[in-house]
């Protein structure tokens, strides 16, 4: 096999890289190019994202790889989270920055929108999940608070069509993407006309709908000429982060699940179409596209989210290495607290210590005062709501869940990867951790014909990196958490 690379750009919430990636000899190899922060930017009390110091910082990128490293990459592509978007105008000018899911603009959209259309026909029409942060939501929110850019906007683009179009000069939307939104009908494959009609917005504002392995246009001419790049392609992988990351799992055999493990933990199945139904409807699951026409029938759970955020509210007296709040936690006593990860005081507290503090006196349950305590309550809190998904995936598809494919950076945590393989009675195979990444660059491969199919995509993926197993222990006394932890959280 010939040596090809390639250039990914894969945007979190607390920060973006860039990632080289080298195949050669059926192998693929990783390099960061460079790590940048990202971050919600706060203006007078309203949660953006700063799209353009990102668009300084792909530049930058690009610079870096070409200039320094002395390699012009084949490709490059972006994927990043998912619902988020820009509106722009009739000259393409953007009107604003991007609101993050974040801002509490959409605190009582899904009862509004509910009043409008019910909730079961939305759900028919789209398989999606509710959560307040989704694009209809937020666009609901726009046009309920009269937001002037809705009366001109002209586009939508969401995050990744942002940089591609920043790049090309082209909008599309990759259909990856175009499934997060709750906007797209998957029995049409196209926006859903009815859900635009009823929020009095008009979907032409949205761009055509292409497969991962599209090529959406060839980088400027003046981006060329800053950078030091050729006018490569810019290409439509599964642009919505987790598309990507599934995309890499190495998986083998049935009856397995898995778990895309970052700020949020999204553990689904993969499926050759949507399953939408009363169950599905009912256990919240959502149906977002993947490669290959496939669908990522899975459910969002908050995730290392609080993690990150109680290290955050503790950096001002203590700046903790994850690697020690993993020892904290390791050293601590076990189900002494449980709260439920997805409860919605989670979603973006002041403190969250604070939150979880008073989400276990809410609920008639002991106080964890010690450090120690709230990560160990953090991590056995996550382990049995993996569990109780896990169950539901069950319900829903009729599959038992009896191996778990564990991707992304909490990979890499191997105490919470054991404690999910004891929680949910299931061996566990982590890694890579760097799935997303990997799913992006192969993706870009796939479209410029360098593999031929998704199996042997996995089939690299699985070649190129070590992973870790788990097996389940400790079967009764999970059995008793969990029944405990569905009481305390009323699930």
């Amino acid at each position: 096999m010939a040596l090809h690379h390639y250039l990914a750009f894969d945007f979190g919430a607390e920060s973006g890289r860039a990632l080289l990636g080298t195949l050669e000899n059926g192998k693929i190899s990783l390099q960061e190019v460079h790590r940048f922060p990202n971050g919600m930017l706060t203006v007078r009390g309203r949660y953006h994202w700063n799209i353009f110091r990102l668009y300084e910082e792909i530049k930058k990128s690009i610079s870096i790889c070409v200039n320094d490293l002395k390699i012009q990459p084949e490709s490059l592509a972006f994927d990043t989270w998912g619902v988020d978007f820009a509106l722009l105008g009739a000259d393409g000018s953007f009107l604003g920055l991007p609101y993050a899911y974040r801002d509490p603009h959409t605190n009582t959209a899904i009862e509004e929108v509910d009043k409008l259309i019910p909730k079961k026909r939305i759900y028919e029409l789209t398989g999606i999940q509710f959560a307040q942060y989704n694009s209809l939501f937020q666009l609901y929110a726009l046009q309920k608070n009269n937001a002037p850019q809705l009366s001109v906007a002209k586009h939508l683009l969401f995050m990744p069509d942002i940089f591609n179009y920043l790049l090309t000069g082209e909008m599309k939307t990759d259909f990856t993407f175009a499934t997060t939104s709750q906007l797209y009908n998957p029995n049409t494959n196209n926006w859903e006309v009815e859900l635009f009609n009823t929020i009095g917005i008009d979907p032409k504002i949205m761009n055509p709908i292409v497969k991962p392995g599209t090529v959406i246009g060839y980088v400027s001419e003046s981006v060329c000429k800053e950078t030091g790049l050729k006018p490569i392609p810019v290409i439509a992988v599964a642009s919505h982060d987790t598309g990507s990351a599934i995309a890499a799992i190495p998986a083998e055999g049935e009856n397995w699940a898995y778990i895309s493990s970052g700020t949020w933990s999204l553990m689904g199945v993969e499926s050759p179409k949507a399953v939408i139904n009363d169950d599905s409807m009912a256990c919240n699951f959502t149906n977002e596209g993947g490669v290959e026409g496939t669908f990522r029938t899975l459910k969002n759970i908050m995730g290392l989210w609080l993690l990150q955020e109680t290290r955050r509210a503790w950096s001002k007296d203590k700046k903790y290495e994850y690697s020690e709040l993993v020892v904290m936690a390791e050293n601590a006593k076990p189900f002494e607290y449980l709260i439920d990860p997805d409860d919605s005081t989670f979603l973006n507290p002041e403190s969250m210590p604070e939150a979880i503090k008073a989400y276990c006196k809410k609920t008639g349950q002991k106080v964890p005062e010690k450090h120690e305590e709230i990560v160990r309550c953090i991590f056995d809190s996550l382990a049995l709501k993996y569990r109780y998904v896990a169950e539901q995936i069950k319900r829903v598809t009729g599959n038992k869940v009896e191996k778990i494919n564990i991707i992304g950076g909490g990979s890499q945590n191997k105490l919470l990867c054991q404690l999910t393989a004891d929680a949910c009675d299931a061996v566990v195979i982590a890694g890579p951790s760097e799935g997303t990444g990997v799913g992006n660059l192969l993706m870009q491969s796939r479209a410029l014909g360098h593999i031929n199919s998704l199996d042997e995509l996995r089939k690299i993926v699985k070649n190129s990196f070590e992973t870790h197993k788990f097996t389940p222990k400790d079967k009764n006394i999970w059995d008793l958490s969990f029944s405990k932890f569905l009481k305390i959280n009323k699930l």
